[in-house]
């Protein structure tokens, strides 16, 4: 007998049917319920799938950020990063996407399935400026399923809870992460310039 699933058949003699509110909170559509979990959301985590294979990208900005334009439209300005530009490159060639809304202090998260496009338009992107710059593209997600996930997973990990957090001293820092890749680069120099270069080009 094989230890590993291989069928929905053998998933659902393990796990059965879903739970009823489960099917039932998933609509095709942004609710005023579901929106106010959006305007609230300073944080959303961007799954795009492309031909290298997939890929999962946090987002963050004031809360608000994510605009809902109506119940079937939402835009996410895309700010300065790194140009890895992994997402954007797994859009143009697979509109699929999916989002995950975080709240701090809140269990709940809100997901969106749909499909996204990139907007180049001036003035849409103007009206996302922030620090006097303005995103270089908006990504406009088309909404087909949007529903809340039950709080389970951010109780059992304490997400939230001051107690579980750690000092960023207990894990290696970028610049000795990357000294490891590369022996020829500077970790501390890097390490030592990053909170100044964060600020510089956090917009």
């Amino acid at each position: 007998m094989s230890n590993t699933v291989t069928t929905e058949v053998e998933l659902d003699e393990i796990y059965g049917q879903p739970v009823a509110v489960a099917i039932t909170k998933e609509i095709d559509h942004i609710s005023a319920h579901y929106r106010a979990f959006i305007e609230k959301s300073p944080f959303v985590v961007i799954a795009s799938s492309g031909p290298e294979g997939l890929d999962c990208t946090p987002r963050g900005d004031p809360a608000g950020f994510v605009r809902v334009l109506d119940p079937n439209t939402v835009l996410i300005p895309d700010r300065r990063g790194n140009n890895r530009i992994d997402t954007l490159r797994n859009i143009v060639r697979d509109p699929r996407i999916s989002l995950l809304f975080l709240i701090p202090g809140i269990g709940q998260t809100l997901r969106i399935n749909g499909r996204a496009e990139i907007r180049i338009d001036l003035e849409l992107r103007e009206s996302f400026t922030m620090q006097n710059k303005v995103p270089a593209t908006v990504i406009a997600v088309t909404v087909e399923r949007v529903y809340t996930q039950c709080p389970k997973a951010l109780v059992r990990s304490k997400l939230w809870d001051a107690e579980t957090q750690i000092p960023r001293s207990a894990l290696p820092s970028s610049g000795e992460i990357l000294q490891a890749l590369d022996a020829d680069f500077d970790g501390p120099t890097y390490d030592a310039g990053y909170d100044a270069h964060l600020k510089k080009t956090i917009y």
